[in-house]
């Protein structure tokens, strides 16, 4: 199951060039990856993925690979289209993958991924999935995006 979101981008994101700049778009993104997680989409009676996840338990980026494919020009009142779903569940981290879209009859703009590890403040160490917040992750578990390798020479 994929999870669809609409982000409006703001002026402040606009650089000089007019279009989003690429750090505001990952902000975009993780805009996104927070509200898949942890708002999920009441409107639709989508629950949050990671609603069942004890207090003082957070997740915290790995690492993040980002594609740009397409400029990503600010319309007013026109937001973008978030797609995000999971493609790995491991046993104390998961990997979203996502799609941001200028509409959702566009290719993607942005593709990406970002590996998340739970983490156990109390006990200053990785969190073992529960079976609920692993049922859930796996609910929204999808092919991995196709990002571009590396340049050779």
């Amino acid at each position: 199951m994929v999870f669809e979101i609409e982000i409006q981008a703001r002026l402040r994101d606009v650089n000089l060039a007019g279009h989003v700049d690429s750090v505001e778009a990952i902000r975009i993104i993780d805009e996104a990856r927070q509200l898949f997680l942890r708002a999920g989409d009441p409107s639709r009676g989508i629950a949050p993925v990671l609603g069942r996840m004890p207090a003082g338990v957070s997740e915290l980026v790995g690492s993040q690979r980002v594609d740009y494919r397409a400029e990503m020009r600010f319309v007013p009142f026109q937001p973008f289209l978030a797609r995000l779903w999971t493609s790995h569940v491991g046993r104390s981290s998961f990997t979203v993958e996502y799609e941001l879209r200028i509409a959702a009859d566009h290719p993607p703009a942005i593709a990406g991924e970002t590996s998340c590890v739970c983490w156990d403040s109390a006990a200053q160490g990785p969190w073992s999935l529960s079976d609920d917040v692993r049922t859930a992750l796996e609910a929204h578990l999808g092919d991995p995006v196709e990002l571009r390798g590396r340049p050779v020479g």
